[in-house]
């Protein structure tokens, strides 16, 4: 699904995203795509906020055998099944036909079309941002640039899955830069896990 981007950077730049909802959920012991927040299913919630902020594609870094065609976006599978979340952003970065790639874990019901934007907007043509609290990365609410793809093919082919690695090595390259996330803003990296979680 196509948008006209909305904003002054993604007017000059254009990016897409990609909702990360293929993880096993192991620990919560059911798919998070479709826990339901205020009625919506997280998943249909984090595209919508993605709409907002003004993507020109999104797509979904699904799981093999599930039927996500309710949601009305492409789907995008694994090449390296079983290798976590950089392998979504993997698929994704190669996907893409933008400068830029914007990250959105599915599990983030708190997450805002503000931040998001604020992120957006941070990021220039040939670097992203990735968030920082307290000294740790924030990777899977980022913006990468096409650039990535290579470090994130290469780090797959070596089996390092780790999605910190990658920011480091891609902020190395000078591809992404780190941002402070202010105290007021945290709140919105809250996610779910577990079922005492919800």
């Amino acid at each position: 699904m196509r948008r006209e981007p909305a904003g002054a950077y993604s007017a000059t730049v254009g990016f897409d995203a990609l909702v990360l909802a293929g993880g096993q959920s192991s620990r919560m012991g059911r798919d998070k795509a479709w826990i339901e927040v205020e009625g919506t299913p997280l998943l249909a919630r984090q595209l919508a906020l993605l709409r907002t902020v003004g993507a020109n594609e999104v797509f979904i870094s699904g799981r093999s055998g599930v039927d996500y065609r309710t949601f009305g976006y492409p789907v995008i599978e694994d090449a390296y099944p079983d290798a976590g979340p950089l392998a979504g952003i993997e698929r994704g970065l190669a996907r893409t036909e933008n400068r830029q790639l914007l990250v959105l874990a599915v599990d983030l019901p708190r997450m805002t079309a503000l931040y998001l934007d604020a992120l957006v907007r941070r990021g220039s043509p040939e670097r992203g941002v990735v968030p920082c609290i307290n000294g740790k990365l924030e990777p899977l609410v980022a913006l990468y640039p096409k650039g990535a793809h290579p470090i994130a093919a290469r780090a797959l082919a070596e089996h390092a899955y780790s999605v910190q690695q990658f920011a480091h090595a891609c902020r190395l390259e000078s591809l992404v830069e780190f941002m402070d996330v202010p105290a007021a803003d945290q709140r919105v990296f809250l996610n779910f896990n577990t079922p005492g979680d919800l």
